[in-house]
């Protein structure tokens, strides 16, 4: 845990997940200012993580954004945080944020509970390329 890259925000996310993993492509590529960092809940660093922050992600079906000695945000918090660093139109998605997070995590616990059947599901995580390694923490 003592290796997190500093002033970087850590998205941590379902490894397995199609939805997810094109999540993480999305936001590599509107992330102009080199905010984020990524790591999935299955991966080592993923779960010193978790335990850290004391999430029982038995009971959340989410991507995770951490903030190290911040904050962390889950569900469709995370989500909008997240938009709220990335360029181009996707930032207007923070718009999202005046309405309470119950209301926004009703459509995010839907689509979460259906990503499988919509998006399918990987045998294994997603192995970054070769230019894209140094955005994923290995532990």
């Amino acid at each position: 845990m003592q290796n997190l890259p500093a002033n970087k925000k850590i998205v941590l996310f379902d490894g397995v997940c199609n939805l997810c993993d094109n999540a993480v492509q999305f936001i590599i590529k509107h992330d102009k200012k080199d905010v984020f960092r990524f790591a999935s809940l299955q991966s080592q660093i993923g779960q010193e993580i978790i335990k850290k922050i004391g999430i029982d992600v038995s009971k959340i079906d989410s991507i995770i954004l951490y903030e190290p000695g911040i904050a962390y945000y889950y569900k469709s918090e995370a989500a909008l945080n997240i938009a709220a660093d990335l360029s181009g139109a996707v930032s207007l998605l923070t718009f999202f944020k005046i309405f309470p997070a119950g209301f926004s995590n009703y459509f995010y616990d839907y689509i979460a509970k259906n990503r499988y059947s919509w998006y399918g599901k990987k045998d294994n995580c997603m192995i970054p390329t070769p230019e894209l390694k140094s955005k994923f923490l290995d532990s």
